[in-house]
């Protein structure tokens, strides 16, 4: 993707990125509170949604050309979805870990951002080597825990809520999602610098909201389990 020469007509730019990035959010923001105020008398809604979200983000991650709509709708119908499973978890908890999930988030975008700019965290072959490696062992790990969570194990939480052992891959999942963005930070920059088309930054807003939802959820989840303890 990033090994094509500069073109001569529209190219990405900063100012691409984070228009397409903010309409991006502004259009999964609609939707979530769409699904917030739906989550107790439609939940099947929410359920659906996230269903239909994995669909469309495995499309758009693996489609070779831009394709404005199905990310757009990507957005939508996550946004149903974090504002069913937040609202879930609003309610099954007295404290307001929803708020603090989403400040978390905040916090931890502009801490990497600072430490991406300031080039205390360098992304390079190596970096994106054992990130690659971390993100797939994570991704199995997560996978076999949502199988043994079907059978009840951790009470219904899989590997996550079986004590500190939870806590841990929580913090995990937290780290990875946070350094991930280190990784969407470079894709943005040597998109700018081999100039590749406008278009293109639609592609990397939506590579970006895919890490912050994740990150989102990751967080979540750490201040459920540790409020259930």
């Amino acid at each position: 993707m990033y090994n094509r020469p500069p073109l001569t007509g529209n190219v990405v730019t900063i100012d691409d990125v984070v228009v397409k990035t903010s309409i991006l959010f502004g259009i999964l923001l609609v939707g979530a509170v769409l699904g917030w105020n739906t989550a107790e008398s439609i939940p099947f809604l929410w359920i659906g949604a996230a269903i239909i979200g994995m669909i469309l983000g495995i499309v758009n991650a693996v489609k070779r050309n831009v394709s404005v709509a199905l990310i757009i709708a990507y957005a939508a119908v996550q946004g149903v979805f974090l504002g069913g499973i937040s609202r879930w978890y609003d309610l099954s908890y007295t404290e307001p870990i929803v708020q603090q999930a989403v400040f978390g988030t905040f916090v931890a975008f502009a801490v990497m951002l600072v430490l991406y700019r300031t080039g205390i965290i360098k992304v390079n072959s190596r970096f994106a080597k054992i990130m690659t490696v971390a993100l797939i062992s994570y991704g199995v790990i997560a996978v076999i825990s949502l199988i043994s969570a079907l059978f009840g194990v951790g009470s219904g939480w899989g590997f996550y809520g079986v004590g500190p052992l939870g806590l841990i891959l929580c913090l995990v999942g937290v780290g990875l999602a946070s350094l991930t963005l280190a990784l969407d930070f470079e894709a943005i920059t040597q998109s700018i610098q081999r100039g590749l088309p406008e278009n293109e930054s639609w592609r990397l807003g939506f590579a970006l909201m895919v890490t912050l939802i994740w990150l989102y959820l990751e967080i979540l989840r750490f201040l459920a389990i540790l409020n259930s303890r």
